[in-house]
């Protein structure tokens, strides 16, 4: 092996952020990268595809044999019915993962992306039980809740001491990104929810709590979330630690909503004393999007493929502040820094280019 040149090996590499790490890694010419997803998938050049399901040990010892990674990307989960399922399926995964890699002895470092549910709970109890003081940071110790994402890192840090790699955690708030069936993806959400206001001659109902509308709270660009995991797994003498990642800066939504609307030519409404969530403001919605889909020739007709309405609805509907101090990944070095509602106007341009979202009217 080239001693100069690094292999990524970004495991989730169809999601908002593997996607990302994809596109920058395979700009530089000093890296190697492959790209593990379940099913195949366009991939940026440069990058090889490889095709297994985590949850089958043979499937992931087959299709990594050849494969000799120096750096590990970890942005994937499974959603299950329960956090107990949740626990014992993405623990596996990541077991079955570095048991796959471990015959190789290749792995320098490992990258896992979590999120905020570490200082909050699981999507059974997000914010309504036992939760860290705002702003979140990472000395916190864990919740006496059970949580799929402690499971993922034990089994990061098992493989880490048995095979002698370090690693890094790294805690997202909701991510905002480019990718199509991903079951987190807010800011095509609020696209598609935008585009069927226009259709329907609706506003853009705010979906979550007054509380929410009100607070501080922050976001995470995927950009960001890449260039961490990138400088995290390549910066001598930081690793074994876990690192909060957001925009940099805090706004509140009854700031950021209208501009988003305007921005998506729709009117706003504010929220009332009980959320309107999303998931229902959408229901029947199916054949609407289908309609929409063919009359704009747009890619996805499948309105649960561009549009996760549970998911923004749990991000909008608590009763709790949401933010994370920045400040540990500051004082490390760690220096991006991207306006959130830059972010969301760029996706919503890429969206309409890519076509799946039809054209928003033009301001003259």
């Amino acid at each position: 092996m080239d001693s100069s040149r690094s292999t990524a090996l970004i495991v989730g590499v169809n999601g908002i952020v593997g996607s990302e790490l994809a596109r920058q890694l395979a700009t530089r010419r000093e890296w190697d990268v492959y790209g593990l997803s379940r099913s195949a998938h366009e991939l940026p050049t440069g990058v090889r595809p490889i095709v297994a399901d985590l949850q089958d040990a043979q499937s992931v010892m087959q299709a990594v044999k050849d494969v000799r990674p120096t750096h590990v990307f970890l942005t994937v989960w499974a959603r299950q019915e329960n956090e107990a399922e949740n626990i014992r399926v993405n623990g596996a995964m990541m077991r079955n993962l570095f048991d796959a890699l471990s015959p190789a002895g290749s792995v320098q470092h490992a990258a896992l992306m979590t999120g905020l549910k570490h200082y909050m709970g699981p999507f059974e109890a997000y914010g309504t039980g036992e939760m860290r003081e705002t702003p979140f940071r990472e000395e916190s110790e864990r919740l006496d809740t059970p949580n799929f994402y402690y499971a993922q890192e034990d089994e990061v840090f098992a493989a880490a001491e048995r095979d002698g790699f370090t690693w890094s955690v790294h805690r997202a708030h909701t991510v905002t990104g480019h990718a199509v069936g991903n079951a987190m993806n807010f800011a095509l959400t609020l696209a598609v929810h935008a585009a069927i206001a226009r259709e329907t001659g609706t506003p853009l109902v705010f979906p979550g709590t007054e509380l929410v509308w009100n607070c501080l709270t922050d976001f995470s660009d995927s950009r960001v979330v890449a260039d961490q995991m990138i400088w995290a797994s390549t910066t001598p003498g930081i690793g074994d630690q876990a690192w909060n990642v957001t925009n940099g800066e805090v706004f509140r939504w009854r700031w950021l909503w209208p501009r988003l609307a305007d921005a998506l030519g729709v009117e706003w409404e504010a929220p009332t004393s009980e959320p309107r969530p999303l998931a229902e403001q959408m229901v029947g919605k199916e054949q609407l999007w289908e309609e929409i889909a063919s009359r704009y020739g747009l890619i996805e007709s499948r309105l649960e493929r561009v549009a996760s309405f549970w998911h923004t609805d749990s991000d909008l509907g608590v009763e709790v502040e949401v933010l994370a101090d920045m400040t540990k990944s500051r004082l490390a070095g760690f220096d991006t820094y991207i306006s959130t509602e830059r972010a969301f106007l760029e996706l919503f341009d890429r969206y309409e280019a890519d076509g799946l979202v039809p054209p928003r009217p033009r301001q003259s």
